[in-house]
């Protein structure tokens, strides 16, 4: 099975709550075959700096998530939740996604038959996007 190019994601929320409208829109994408979620966990950070890490399955309050047909676990690392704790607001909470982009499997495959490879690639925070295509 070939992979499609996969994305690291991190989305934060300043409240401490992880929205559920998150959910179904996630499941949208899985089920359209858009992405397929790796692994998914969520970070939280009280008022003294303590983190604490959940998998989304673990939490009665992501019930809403357990719905949704993905392939979790242990992609994310330690490493990687320290990274994104320290820098996460006591109070605030994150959810850090690992997923594939399954949409690109066939360019990707396209592009390693034609002998290319992938050089770079990032991601355009949307209110820089939002006001650069405005400008135009």
């Amino acid at each position: 099975m070939t992979t499609g190019p996969v994305e690291y994601l991190v989305v934060g929320f300043p409240d401490g709550t992880v929205s559920d409208d998150l959910a179904p829109e996630l499941a949208k994408l899985v089920d359209n075959e858009v992405i397929r979620i790796l692994d998914l966990v969520v970070l939280t950070k009280n008022a003294f700096g303590d983190v604490t890490v959940s998998e989304f399955d673990e939490l009665d309050e992501f019930a809403s998530f357990t719905e949704i047909d993905a392939e979790v676990g242990g992609l994310i690392s330690a490493e990687d939740i320290d990274f994104v704790g320290d820098d996460l607001d006591p109070g605030s909470a994150a959810a850090v996604l690992l997923v594939e982009d399954v949409w690109a499997t066939s360019l990707a495959d396209a592009l390693d038959r034609s002998g290319g490879f992938m050089l770079d690639g990032a991601r355009i925070p949307r209110d820089l996007a939002d006001a650069a295509i405005a400008g135009l």
